[in-house]
């Protein structure tokens, strides 16, 4: 079982001491937060392209790096980097050949029901499923839309830049999408 090994794996990692070698504090090192997919590709791929070391960002995850509400939890989180954390950048990282592109929602919602969810239940829900579950066709696009939200917040600082990126999971190569300064 999964939880087991990690369980095991992490009694072994607290005795050896194996934490020391990524202590930091809670401000990040290079003062910005950056918010991105939570694809799996992205997890060691991303820090080592950007030259990023532990300690070094506040990071935000989501599926897509989609940013549609700017009162959601997303935005809470880049908030509290900014004013409790001391981040002073905000970078939006979209990435090539994401899950969210051209989500199949209807489909997603098939696999729920597969999964043991009942029609009623989805029916019922506070939201409609087709406004929130959604993905996007074009992943600059989405980049810039979570940018500009980012960006026209009226709790954001005027003088914090929120630049948008999309990565390549395969060679970690960056295309710039928008220059925040």
């Amino acid at each position: 079982m999964l939880l087991d090994d990690i369980l095991t794996y992490n009694q072994k990692f607290v005795e050896d001491k194996s934490y020391e070698a990524y202590e930091t504090d809670k401000f990040p090192n290079k003062r910005a937060v950056i918010f991105t997919c939570m694809d799996t590709r992205l997890v060691e791929l991303l820090p080592k392209a950007l030259n990023l070391q532990n300690g070094d960002v506040k990071m935000v995850k989501n599926a897509g790096a989609i940013l549609n509400d700017s009162y959601d939890s997303t935005m809470k989180s880049i908030l509290v980097a900014i004013y409790a954390l001391q981040a002073d950048e905000v970078f939006v990282i979209g990435h090539h050949r994401c899950g969210m592109t051209h989500f199949d929602t209807d489909g997603f919602i098939d696999i729920m029901k597969e999964r043991g969810i009942e029609q009623t239940t989805i029916e019922n829900l506070d939201k409609d499923p087709k406004e929130w579950l959604t993905g996007f066709d074009d992943v600059e696009a989405s980049v810039e839309q979570s940018t500009r939200i980012i960006e026209n917040h009226p709790l954001l600082p005027e003088d914090v830049p929120v630049h948008g990126l999309v990565i390549d999971p395969a060679t970690g190569k960056l295309d710039l999408v928008k220059k925040g300064y």
